[in-house]
């Protein structure tokens, strides 16, 4: 029993974001499950059909490589969770479970916007600097620049993670959203809720910040691109583009709608569509963009698949 002066400390969150076990929620868990298969599935295929091939081993297939790479473990750090819960009458999780959520799911994100913006440096390298591009984009600086967007993917949240770490919870327990992230947990927090604007500011720049250099890389692309004389030219220099362009805006999409609302409310459902468009769809759609899109990789795929196929198989290869 607690004082009256005292304060029960909250040891677990709730989530509220999912709908109610006897409303069909067992449906939900079919289709999403599907979905992280095949993100693993095909994600983890991407990253081997690159690293197998020898045609591919260069700067562009290698950030796509990583990229991948990034996505199976940015998912699995909350959808395995989400399908637990759609399951279970009991849709909890730790304090140091969602700490650790929280964590892991914004660090693999954040290396995954630094690569994205790395990416665009790459492609504008590539397409205004042709001549000195191999001089530039060595295979040991793209080393560099993959490993270097994981580790400070994964140190520059370790400040916020411990901050929060230190924050009383002590009222409700109930986290508004389908898994632990920071703007629904700090407002469970016993204190000053001023501190969520800072986080909304610090989240905000850092996402302007990558979209302007990765807008900036665009139009001096694009401008390359239009002078050069002819339209198949123009085509296969604009190819080259067209993946990450389209990866890009799923995901600072998905990034803008989720983080830069920073007062304005939008009703629990809607917040529900938001968060899986950004925590699923986007990481569902990018190996069939980077595979249906690029003629080398298709082909990297299907050596990666069918080498050593049955004869019964062969055709599919064709």
């Amino acid at each position: 029993m607690v004082g009256a002066n005292q304060t029960s400390m909250v040891t677990e969150f709730l989530f509220s974001g999912f709908p109610k076990f006897e409303d069909g929620s067992l449906l939900l868990f079919i289709p999403l499950f599907i979905i992280y298969t095949f993100i693993i599935v095909g994600n983890l295929t991407v990253f081997f059909a690159v690293r197998m091939d020898a045609h591919l081993h260069n700067p562009m297939y290698n950030f796509i490589s990583t990229f991948s790479f990034l996505e199976v473990w940015y998912t699995t750090a909350t959808i395995p969770k989400m399908l637990s819960n759609l399951i279970s009458e009991k849709r909890t999780i730790s304090m140091t479970g969602c700490l650790l959520q929280m964590y892991f799911f914004h660090s693999l994100g954040n290396s995954e916007g630094i690569l994205l913006t790395t990416m665009a440096i790459d492609r504008y390298v590539a397409i205004c600097n042709p001549l000195r591009y191999p001089t530039i984009m060595t295979p040991r600086l793209c080393a560099q620049l993959s490993a270097g967007s994981c580790i400070f993917g994964f140190l520059v949240l370790l400040p916020e993670i411990a901050w929060i770490s230190t924050l009383p919870f002590c009222g409700p327990n109930q986290i508004h959203q389908i898994f632990c992230d920071f703007e629904p947990v700090l407002r469970l927090a016993c204190t000053d809720t001023s501190m969520i604007l800072i986080e909304d500011v610090i989240h905000a720049v850092a996402i302007i910040i990558a979209v302007l250099i990765i807008a900036l890389s665009y139009i001096g692309i694009i401008t390359v691109i239009l002078r050069i004389p002819s339209v198949e030219g123009r085509q296969k220099a604009f190819s080259t583009c067209a993946s990450h362009l389209g990866v890009f805006l799923m995901f600072y999409g998905s990034v803008s709608l989720m983080y830069l609302r920073f007062s304005a409310t939008f009703p629990p459902t809607l917040d529900t569509v938001i968060a899986l468009m950004f925590a699923v769809l986007a990481p569902f759609f990018n190996p069939i963009i980077y595979s249906l899109r690029n003629k080398d990789m298709k082909i990297a795929i299907k050596k990666l698949l069918f080498s050593g196929s049955p004869g019964w198989l062969s055709w599919l290869s064709v």
